[in-house]
């Protein structure tokens, strides 16, 4: 998170046809103690379960590396010198994309056999100085790297795919040398034009499908795009528990009341201080309803008021097992990890006060006290989602 934007990351991905496994695999790590984004997405030689393999090895190879190492030329350089190349092909076992973000803006890119990046500043596309890097070694010999660094500004976006979308296209009378960069960048800004703010995901999906289209539905490689957004952050706070001293309930809405952002207040002792203190009525909604779950309810001045421990546990089910295909539906639990999705910096008070029914021993194994859960759940939002998490008590 930087003071002025929030970097949303989205990589969206489809198998080559006839394939259970995409070659093609994105992965990034958020040093949040350094400040740094890292993002790879890498193309294995070949296709299915062996390239997936071999584009895992150089994904988290580059990632390891560079948690140790900031230097992103060094990092590949070594993973040029590192990894072997096909004896039959004579080419090396994975082409990879590695950005590096800091958390003043400052961006660096290196690129390795992968289409180039496209990076747009609003509307026009911005092309910063590019320098070429040559690896040493024997094996190295002829092949470059391509470095470009430059400092962003909210709005721009940052696009890098792999050639499965390219070469979209590839050999048919409309396009017989394949969609191209060019053909991307013009359909990119399209997007953008038409739709100012459009998500990292629907921009990155919508180019996927774009290619997709292109090989009549039936990709002929695999294809994956990534897009990087720098915008206007959202904010969202998530308060859950009674404060350890009822003297605290004061503050505690009243944090809530000057929040900027969107506000979720998860438990019915919880709600029923919100109420109060505020001087609300909750208003229990029986449409919005979960078989597992208790329906949700509003407080004005409230986003969202839902039951606490169950419907948070299986808020932690959900993100947990969270995929590109998996379907939100309109339950309690799903309505909040689709705001956390939507969200970029959250705030989550917990309240440190002992619930005695969670003691209970007659309750299911499975329902942890509050606070574990709540860790649980942010530590997912930082590792597997990149969200910027703030964790307070009181």
């Amino acid at each position: 998170m930087h003071d002025d934007f929030y970097i949303e990351v989205e990589c969206q991905q489809r198998n080559q046809l006839g394939q259970s496994i995409c070659g093609d695999v994105f992965m990034s790590r958020k040093l949040k103690d350094e400040g740094r984004t890292i993002l790879v997405l890498s193309d294995g030689l070949g296709s299915g379960v062996k390239a997936n393999v071999l584009a895992t090895l150089t994904s988290s190879m580059i990632l390891n590396y560079m948690k140790v190492n900031k230097d992103i030329r060094k990092a590949a350089e070594v993973i040029m010198k590192t990894l072997p190349v096909c004896s039959k092909r004579k080419a090396g076992y994975s082409t990879f994309t590695i950005v590096e973000i800091e958390c003043d803006g400052e961006t660096r890119i290196i690129c390795y056999d992968n289409p180039d990046c496209l990076i747009l500043r609003g509307l026009e596309s911005f092309q910063p100085e590019c320098e070429e890097l040559h690896p040493e070694g024997e094996a190295n010999k002829g092949k470059i790297l391509y470095s470009y660094r430059f400092k962003a500004q909210k709005e721009d976006r940052i696009i890098f795919c792999s050639d499965g979308v390219t070469n979209s296209g590839m050999g048919s009378k409309r396009l017989p040398f394949g969609w191209g960069m060019d053909n991307v960048d013009q359909f990119a800004r399209g997007l953008i034009r038409k739709q100012p703010y459009i998500s990292a995901r629907r921009l990155g999906n919508d180019i996927v499908e774009r290619a997709c289209a292109n090989n009549s539905n039936q990709p002929k490689d695999d294809t994956s795009c990534a897009v990087l957004y720098y915008r206007e952050p959202r904010n969202l706070m998530i308060c859950t528990g009674p404060p350890y001293e009822k003297t605290k309930d004061a503050k505690l809405v009243r944090q809530m009341q000057e929040f900027e952002g969107t506000k979720i207040v998860c438990g019915g002792t919880t709600a029923g201080i919100v109420s109060r203190e505020l001087q609300k009525p909750i208003e229990v909604d029986l449409n919005v309803c979960d078989s597992e779950l208790p329906p949700v309810s509003f407080i004005e001045g409230v986003d969202l008021v839902t039951e606490g421990i169950l419907t948070l546990g299986k808020v932690h089910r959900i993100l947990n097992n969270y995929n590109q295909n998996t379907v939100l539906r309109n339950g309690p639990a799903d309505r909040i990890v689709k705001l956390l999705l939507e969200s970029d910096k959250i705030f989550i008070i917990n309240g440190t006060k002992i619930n005695v029914a969670h003691q209970d021993p007659k309750l299911p194994v499975e329902l942890e006290i509050r606070r574990t859960v709540v860790k649980n759940i942010v530590a997912l939002l930082e590792e597997k989602f990149l969200k910027e998490v703030d964790l307070s008590y009181i």
